[in-house]
C-alpha cells in the first residue's frame, strides 16, 4: 500500500510544492484518499496555516517518530521495522533532490530525542562540511561521546568539520578530550569570548537552530539566502577565536583579557549575575569570582564603588576592540 499508493502521491507533493486540499482525488471517495489519509497519519504532510494546501514534511524528522517504536515491539516487527526504514531513505532521497519544491523554507521539529536524531541523520549525510557553534560548554560526558563519534566518522569521510565554543569551554576536562579527540582526527576547533546562540549547518545548505521554546525544539532552514546568512555570521566569528589547542602563553593572556572585558560590560550594563554568567559561558559561583578578582583589582568592597571606580578611569570593557579598530 505504501510503496504502491502513498509513495507516489508524496512525491507528487514535493514535486510539486504542494496539493490543493480541495482537489477531488484526495476527498473521501476519491482515487487517492487512502493514499493520502495514511501520509497525514504519518505526519508526511501538513496542512498549511490558510488551510488551502497540503505540504511535504522532511521524512528524516518523521523517522524517528515511525521507525523506533516499530524495533521496539519485538523480534517479530523487525522485518517490518527495516522496511518502513527503506521505505523513508527513499521518500528522504527524493526530498533532498527537490529542496526547492518543498513549501515551506523554514521547519519546525520538536522532542530532544527527535533533534538529536534528526541531526544525527544530517550529520550522516553531509559530504562537504559541518559548522557548529556551542555557547554552553556543558554538554555532558554522553552528548560530547556522540557528537566526537558522529564527527569523527564524518571526518574519514572527507568532511571539514568546525566547532566554535567560547573561551569558558577551556575550563572543562571532559570538553579538553573531546577536542583532543577529534582534532587529532582532522577537526577545528576555535573559541571566542562573545555570547551566541547554537547554530549547526550541514553542507551549507540546512541549518539548524534552537526554537523559541527552548531545547525541546528546533527550527531547521532550507532557504538558500538565511543559511548564507547564518554561514556568513559563523565565518565572523571563526575569524576572531582563538584556537582551542593552542596554549601558548601570550594567548592564555589574550584570553583571560577578553574574559575580564566581557565581565566588565556585564557590570557596566546592570545584568544581573546569572544573566552574566550566561553570556560568559561559565556558572554563577565563577561569575562571581570574576566579579571579586576586578573589586581587588581596583581596590574596592561592593560593585556600586566597583562601577564608579571604572566609570571614573573611562573604563568601558571595549578598550580591546577600540585599539583593534
Amino acid at each position: 500500500m505504501f510503496e504502491e499508493h502513498a509513495s507516489p502521491l508524496y512525491e507528487e507533493i514535493v514535486t510539486s510544492g504542494g496539493i490543493e486540499a480541495s482537489d477531488a482525488r484526495i476527498a473521501e471517495g476519491g482515487e487517492l484518499h487512502a493514499a493520502f489519509e495514511l501520509l497525514v497519519e504519518v505526519g508526511l504532510v501538513v496542512k498549511s496555516e490558510d488551510g488551502a494546501t497540503w505540504r511535504a514534511v522532511d521524512p528524516a524528522a518523521v523517522q524517528a517518530r515511525v521507525v523506533a517504536p516499530l524495533g521496539q515491539q519485538g523480534a517479530e516487527l523487525i522485518a517490518e521495522s527495516a522496511h518502513w526504514a527503506q521505505s523513508f531513505n527513499a521518500l528522504s532521497q527524493t526530498w533532498r533532490r527537490s529542496p526547492s519544491a518543498v513549501g515551506a523554507p523554514f521547519a519546525e521539529i520538536r522532542g530532544l530525542a527527535t533533534i538529536n536524531d534528526y541531526l544525527a541523520a544530517l550529520a550522516s549525510d553531509a559530504s562537504d562540511e559541518v559548522l557548529t557553534a556551542q555557547p554552553q560548554y556543558r554538554r555532558g560526558i554522553k552528548r560530547l561521546s556522540q557528537a566526537g563519534a558522529q564527527e569523527i566518522e564524518a571526518l574519514k569521510r572527507g568532511v571539514r568539520v568546525r566547532t566554535l565554543y567560547q573561551h569558558a569551554a577551556r575550563r572543562g576536562a571532559d570538553t579538553r578530550r573531546y577536542v583532543a579527540a577529534v582534532t587529532a582526527a582532522g577537526a577545528e576547533v576555535r573559541t571566542l569570548d562573545e555570547f551566541f546562540n547554537r547554530l549547526l549547518v550541514f553542507d551549507r545548505r540546512v541549518a539548524v537552530i534552537p526554537g523559541h521554546e527552548g531545547t525541546d525544539s528546533a527550527m531547521v532552514i532550507s532557504d538558500k539566502s538565511t543559511v548564507a546568512y547564518l554561514v556568513d555570521m559563523f565565518e565572523r566569528h571563526w575569524e576572531r577565536a582563538r584556537p582551542f589547542t593552542s596554549s601558548e602563553t601570550s594567548l592564555m593572556r589574550d584570553i583571560a583579557a577578553e574574559q575580564r572585558a566581557m565581565t566588565i560590560r556585564m557590570l557596566l550594563e546592570g545584568r544581573a549575575d546569572p544573566a552574566g554568567a550566561k553570556r560568559l559561558g561559565v556558572s554563577p559561583r565563577t561569575y562571581a569570582a570574576y566579579v571579586a578578582d576586578l573589586k581587588s583589582e581596583f581596590e574596592v568592597e561592593t560593585r556600586f564603588q566597583l562601577g564608579y571606580e571604572m566609570g571614573k578611569r573611562g573604563i568601558s570593557g571595549r578598550e580591546t576592540d577600540e585599539s583593534s579598530g
